[in-house]
């Protein structure tokens, strides 16, 4: 049985039209394909290949740790140098409230842990997030995910959840005594690539210390590097309460972690003991991984590359759409891009175009008239000509 068969017939389908690319390998901007074609990739895999796909100081460090051992035992057990490694070196980047580092296998759990860290933690039961919003697809998380397409089919979901107007000053009010935590996005990824405005998130901290509310950043999307910091929060000055990551945190493996200071972190570990546990959370090859994507990424600039390479591709976004009326708009900061068009019936058409021309692109998750632009920031300029030049004539067509 062909394979493209045996993948409709025995894998859940998620939608009735798949991509459909059969990967025979990837490596640094480019997916090759069964049938002898190459893509290049300006989506990484949806923010995971932010130092490019199957980098190799990444595989030799995946390589190096499973000749050592694989998984030994359930999360926190055992002392594992992989995961207290990473721990050390992420929080060395991070402002130092944020210490202590629980590890998952996704941004999803991150969020899940994040939320029951932050009920158990203030004893409070209510939780604040933002229309537009996306922050998984588990039942704790889509809770507090503000997009109704997502949440209906599985209503009811966590009670006591209210949704404010993302960049809304005046709903922040909203935010009282009885929130255990506010969820948000620095920047909304799935709902459109929505930059806030210069002190909102500013504005929602101090909403949160002024009430006992905690802070939880959701950085799944825009971390390690993808919008010309290594963290996005960077951009804003703000410190979060709990932070939360995944996607590009692995290198290309499954990793998410949630971040926190130790009196926060200490409820996990009390009344009960085991409050939170995870089984593959932390897997030490994922660690390794992350590590070694860790250390690539600073040593390389690859934040600052970032943040010049997304001013490029920006301005010539820009330039592109003043040339017709498909695009309504370019936003985006450092290589986290998104090309808003006036109809969703373009932006299918320019990324089937696209994908035919051998550019993968896409749109955000049920926001079907904006285009995704986040190659891995280890992009040449030559890839990235190359990449203009394709949506460019997408567009044309």
């Amino acid at each position: 049985m062909k394979v493209s068969r045996s993948f409709l017939r025995h894998l859940c389908q998620t939608s009735s039209s798949p991509i459909g690319l059969e990967v025979q390998r990837a490596l640094g901007s480019y997916i090759y394909t069964q049938d002898g074609n190459a893509y290049l990739d300006f989506i990484s895999g949806i923010g995971v290949a932010n130092v490019g796909h199957a980098n190799p100081v990444v595989i030799e460090a995946i390589c190096q740790q499973a000749k050592k051992y694989l998984h030994v035992m359930v999360y926190g057990e055992y002392v594992q140098s992989p995961q207290v490694n990473l721990a050390v070196e992420l929080t060395r980047h991070l402002p130092r409230s944020l210490s202590v580092v629980y590890f998952t296998n996704s941004g999803t759990e991150a969020n899940e842990g994040a939320i029951k860290l932050a009920k158990k933690f203030t004893g409070r039961s209510r939780l604040i997030g933002f229309h537009g919003s996306f922050h998984g697809d588990t039942h704790g998380a889509l809770s507090v995910t503000g997009r109704e397409v997502y949440r209906k089919p599985f209503l009811p979901l966590l009670p006591k959840v209210t949704f404010l107007r993302f960049n809304d000053y005046k709903v922040l009010k909203e935010i009282d005594e009885s929130v255990a935590a506010v969820i948000t996005e620095p920047i909304q990824g799935e709902g459109g690539i929505q930059l806030p405005n210069d002190d909102f998130l500013m504005a929602v901290q101090r909403r949160c210390r002024k009430v006992g509310a905690l802070l939880i950043l959701d950085e799944v999307q825009t971390g390690f590097g993808r919008t010309g910091k290594l963290f996005a929060m960077e951009h804003w000055k703000i410190t979060p309460d709990i932070l939360t990551l995944a996607k590009a945190m692995g290198a290309g493996m499954p990793l998410g972690a949630f971040i926190a200071r130790p009196a926060i972190m200490r409820a996990l570990s009390k009344n009960p003991p085991l409050s939170h546990v995870t089984t593959f959370g932390g897997h030490p090859v994922s660690c390794a991984a992350g590590m070694a994507g860790l250390r690539f990424l600073i040593e390389n600039r690859l934040p600052q590359k970032s943040a010049l390479m997304g001013e490029k591709i920006l301005s010539a976004l820009t330039g592109l759409a003043k040339k017709g009326p498909m695009i309504r708009e370019v936003r985006g900061i450092g290589m986290m891009i998104g090309i808003e068009m006036r109809q969703a019936a373009d932006c299918k058409r320019v990324v089937a175009r696209a994908l035919k021309e051998g550019l993968i692109l896409g749109w955000t998750l049920h926001t079907d008239r904006v285009i995704r632009v986040s190659p891995p920031l280890t992009l040449s300029e030559e890839e990235m000509t190359r990449g203009l030049e394709t949506i460019e004539k997408a567009l044309r067509a």
